[in-house]
């Protein structure tokens, strides 16, 4: 049997889809932030174990075709500040630069670099003082705390001048010692020419280079001692994929929820949604985005916490709340996030030592989920742990009952994901809301509720939607240099240069020349305006480009993989679903009262139901207010609609 993985790291949560011909199959494993190999090799036994009956990962990785990993790792990373301190190079000329980089966001640069900034003066680099004034500068730098370097300089040769700088680290801290210090010079990494841009880029990249390099070759490491016959690919956030050894950090940000954002685009497709928003609800944060038209929204020059940086990026946002979020009292209400127990210890109600309220403890306190059945029956929930989380964090404090703790938590976190909706996405009348991630479609009416939103679509595949949807993305590479002279010869030349560069690297993908298209385009910069134009196929430089400051070379190698689905499903109430029990739940202003309990799984297309209910399966629990009613379309996902 022929078969793909697809894997996607999580805060607190690792999912794991498996695709073939025969159907799709889920399963999940507890994320294990200290050593992410160890969930990701779990999620291949629990993956095997699915498919086999039986544990047998060196089977599964004998036969598998493909395994795709994405993470929320880097934007968990910028959300919570969690990573290496930053030492900051810049050339003299540039002493207002870090009081402009620090207005874009304060937090996050102060998280980052802080007062570890220093300057060099470029002119000085081919002197003899340029060995003393470098070392005098890093030295200053790994005093402060430095333990990673980024070098960023501005003006007309800022490639030429970081070349320079990296000889002289290069022979004063040769890569062999232990004292060697890891610096990044941003022209590796862009050839951008906004300084800002540049700069935060280049951080951001090493930033998050730390963590994703010692997980991603400690995991390809382990797969090569099972001789598996493909590399692991990495999901990248511009939507395809690459081998770990061809992969920057910065294009791990966010790759999770673009899964998520691919996924909702088929999904649109499939039921003639034109105007979709998402809630990707995982254990740290929410990731919303919007489809409209069939079209995720994507910017080419993207924005990481609303930072311009060098790289397209997917429009996601990412609001610090999630399964895992912490909830406490702050100034007489409740605050959410953006900290985030993560699976380690996990909230209270896991039982592994976790004391913060989460809006797991207040679900599982209002009843909401069934602790012998959570996660598939393969986690016991704890009530007293989570009854003392929510009453200490925020019940006593707030001077609250327990029950009224519960519900203002519940309010308090649909109210900040639907004010984040609105703030990054266009609501109509004819949006719909989709609500996927383990915890997407608990809280998904009431959201939409307070949103103004009428219609919910809960996926088949909800818990693991994000793993689901990267299981058809293209393997690419993208190069881009800048043309040094605005000449048709030039422009042959460096294609040349760039087309042999991408046969390699697509050979290492495991494509022969031939087998992939190649597309090409020139960005001409003129003064801040940028002008994108495609060459299609010709090697002429084109006269209108010629007065322009710089022009930028793009080259795209691409091996398609991505189908698209022409499939129409319809969605119609047929049959009158029967609950399989019922479960006492807090329900607002009716305190508690028995609920009917739907499965998904015992479930057939058209059948429905009205709210209030409960509807859930192995990895999901969704609350159906009064008002709202449901159906299971003929693929076996959930439309949810609100009653006039």
């Amino acid at each position: 049997m022929a078969f793909q993985i697809n894997i996607d790291n999580g805060g607190t949560l690792t999912d794991v889809c498996i695709m073939s011909d025969e159907g799709v199959k889920k399963t999940k494993v507890l994320t294990t932030p200290y050593d992410l190999s160890k969930c990701f090799f779990e999620g291949l036994q629990k993956a095997s174990e699915t498919l086999y009956g039986a544990e047998d990962v060196k089977r599964l990785l004998e036969e598998v075709e493909l395994i795709r990993y994405s993470t929320t790792q880097g934007t968990n990373a910028i959300c919570e500040r969690k990573g290496p301190k930053l030492g900051l190079i810049l050339d003299s000329a540039a002493t207002d630069l870090p009081a402009e980089l620090r207005a874009h966001d304060p937090d996050i640069y102060d998280a980052l670099v802080g007062g570890r900034a220093a300057f060099v003066d470029t002119a000085i680099l081919e002197g003899a003082e340029a060995e003393v004034e470098v070392v005098k500068t890093i030295n200053e730098l790994t005093a402060k705390g430095a333990n990673r370097l980024v070098v960023s300089f501005s003006g007309e040769d800022f490639h030429a001048d970081e070349d320079k700088v990296k000889k002289i680290v290069l022979r004063k801290y040769p890569r062999h010692l232990l004292g060697a210090v890891p610096v990044l010079y941003a022209s590796d990494l862009t050839v951008d020419r906004a300084p800002e841009r540049r700069v935060w880029s280049a951080l951001i990249n090493s930033f998050l280079h730390t963590s994703m390099e010692a997980f991603l070759f400690q995991a390809e490491n382990r797969l090569r001692d099972y001789r598996t016959k493909r590399p692991l690919l990495i999901f990248r956030n511009d939507g395809d994929a690459s081998r770990v050894a061809k992969t920057v950090a910065i294009k791990t940000y966010s790759s999770g929820p673009r899964g998520g954002m691919e996924g909702m685009r088929a999904f649109a497709e499939m039921y003639g949604f034109r105007d979709a928003v998402s809630i990707d609800v995982g254990g740290t944060t929410t990731d919303i985005g919007q489809c409209t038209d069939g079209k995720v929204a994507e910017i080419r020059r993207g924005n990481v916490e609303g930072i311009s940086v060098s790289f397209p990026l997917c429009e996601i946002s990412s609001a610090g709340a999630g399964g895992s979020s912490v909830f406490k009292a702050e100034d007489g209400k409740i605050a959410i996030g953006p900290e985030s127990v993560g699976a380690l210890p996990g909230p209270a109600c896991f039982g592994r030592g976790g004391k913060e309220a989460t809006i797991t403890d207040a679900s599982l306190l209002a009843g909401l989920l069934d602790p012998g059945s959570y996660f598939g029956g393969g986690m016991g929930l704890d009530v007293a742990r989570a009854e003392a989380a929510v009453m200490s964090n925020v019940g006593t404090p707030l001077g609250l009952s327990l029950d009224t703790a519960l519900q203002a938590m519940s309010d308090a976190f649909e109210e900040k994901i639907a004010a984040e909706l609105h703030r990054f996405t266009t609501i109509s009348k004819d949006t719909v809301l989709m609500a996927f991630g383990g915890a997407g479609p608990l809280n998904a009416c009431g959201v939409a509720e307070k949103a103004g939103i009428k219609r919910v679509a809960i996926p088949a595949m909800a818990a693991v939607f994000s793993a689901y949807g990267i299981g058809a993305c293209n393997v690419s590479q993208n190069y881009a240099v800048d043309l040094p002279e605005h000449t048709s010869a030039a422009l042959k030349l460096t294609l040349d240069s760039l087309k042999q560069k991408a046969a390699r690297d697509m050979f290492a993908e495991g494509y022969e020349e031939g087998s992939y298209a190649i597309s090409s385009r020139l960005v001409a910069q003129t003064g801040d305006i940028e002008t994108v134009y495609d060459l299609n196929g010709s090697e002429n430089f084109p006269a209108e480009l010629s007065n322009a400051d710089a022009v930028e070379l793009e080259l795209a190698a691409v091996k398609s993989l991505r189908q698209s689905e022409n499939t129409q499903v319809s969605v119609s109430r047929s049959n009158k679903a029967t609950p399989s029990g019922t479960r006492n739940v807090l329900v607002p202003d009716q305190g508690r009262i028995d609920l009917p309990v739907y499965r998904l799984n015992t479930m057939k297309p058209g059948d429905f139901a009205a709210g209030p209910a409960i509807l859930e399966e192995d990895y999901f629990t969704a609350r159906i207010p009064a008002g709202w009613s449901f159906a299971v379309s003929e693929a076996g996902d959930v439309i949810l609609d609100l009653e006039e």
